[in-house]
């Protein structure tokens, strides 16, 4: 019998499904692990502003001292700091692999990336924080292109049920993706106010 992963527990507590396997999870326990999920109370503002900085952690799989230099960073910058925050974060090598349906999900893409499959410009690269510049292009390296979980991402296994995002130009068939420009807060498809975060980390 399948049993629920950490993921969907994770997915649980923050009040949104992290993969599309943790769906069926959260829906049919859409509330709080542990004894008392069912009947906790109103929760602090602090809490409410922890758990948005933690959704957004989570659904970027990425530390608390990462996230915080990113902060910190669309701090210093022009705009809106918490909509610099998330573009920031989606240029993510491991979150453009995701997004271009090269990966099942960010977590499988942040693997992939780190075990040295991907190439940025034709130079390999195995960093999954390293930050993609408009027209910069990813590919799968030759090598890597016959195993199991790249013929999956050829044929479209993980392109969702639509087209890629608006802000990549994605060949699925030649495992590639190009970050044609910066991406818009709007286009992100991922679950966060990302003002709460901002309030977060400026108390």
């Amino acid at each position: 019998m399948n049993q629920a992963r950490p993921k969907a527990r994770i997915s649980r507590a923050l009040g949104i499904p992290l993969t599309r396997k943790d769906t069926k999870y959260f829906e049919r326990r859409p509330y709080p692990p542990g004894m008392h999920g069912r009947s906790r109370r109103k929760t602090s503002d602090y809490q409410v502003r922890l758990l948005e900085k933690q959704r957004l952690r989570f659904q970027y799989n990425i530390r608390e001292g990462q996230l915080r230099r990113v902060f910190d960073e669309a701090h210093r910058s022009t705009g809106k700091t918490g909509e610099r925050l998330v573009t920031l974060l989606e240029r993510r090598l491991d979150a453009v692999v995701a997004r271009a349906g090269l990966a099942r999900t960010i977590y499988q893409a942040r693997q992939l990336v780190a075990h040295g499959h991907f190439t940025v410009d034709g130079l390999k690269v195995d960093r999954p924080s390293y930050r993609l510049k408009p027209g910069q292009v990813v590919q799968v390296k030759p090598a890597s292109r016959q195993k199991p979980p790249f013929l999956l991402a050829a044929a479209g296994a993980h392109a969702g049920d639509g087209p890629t995002a608006p802000y990549l130009s994605t060949a699925l068939s030649e495992l590639t993706t190009t970050l044609i420009r910066e991406p818009e807060r709007k286009e992100i498809p991922i679950i966060c106010d990302e003002q709460l975060v901002v309030e977060f980390y400026s108390r």
